[in-house]
């Protein structure tokens, strides 16, 4: 079914935010994809006790509760610390976690993004953040990730 919009969206079945269900179709951050997840949503039913539909990732509600399991390397989103560097309403930033340096490349890259997303949503992190890079030490004035959300919000608004 969501192929047959676009062979490149991706979806998933997940705990819902209002409700126990949420289906989410999403481009990844794609700005292509940006018109077949709008014209989905757009068409979707309206959200049910049930069932919600996003036509992004959205973020978890408290992302500092959330770990996440890399084969033996358990990775809590609560020790990720930040370097947010505001310019022209976007947000450059340096992600740290102690267990970054020991990561292989994929799944460092990986953990780079995953607690942005988690913390701001696919939509708004695509929106906002600019630079994002892996920091080897914690940075200087970092926040941690419900500060950086906070952050962006007030960019947002």
């Amino acid at each position: 079914m969501v192929a047959a919009l676009h062979p490149d969206l991706h979806f998933s079945l997940e705990r819902g935010i209002r409700s126990i269900y949420a289906f989410v179709v999403s481009g990844q951050e794609d700005p292509r994809l940006r018109p077949y997840t709008d014209a989905w949503k757009a068409a979707a039913e309206p959200d049910t006790p049930l069932w919600e539909f996003h036509d992004s990732v959205p973020a978890v509600p408290d992302p500092t509760e959330v770990t996440v399991n890399l084969g033996a390397t358990r990775v809590a989103l609560a020790d990720v610390r930040v370097h947010a560097q505001v310019e022209e309403g976007l947000v450059d930033v340096a992600v740290y976690h102690p267990a970054l340096a020991g990561l292989e490349p994929s799944a460092r890259a990986a953990m780079t993004f995953l607690p942005l997303d988690a913390t701001l949503g696919e939509r708004l992190a695509g929106e906002r953040l600019r630079r994002v890079e892996a920091a080897d030490t914690e940075p200087a004035d970092s926040i941690g990730l419900l500060e950086l959300r906070e952050l962006v919000h007030r960019l947002a608004s």
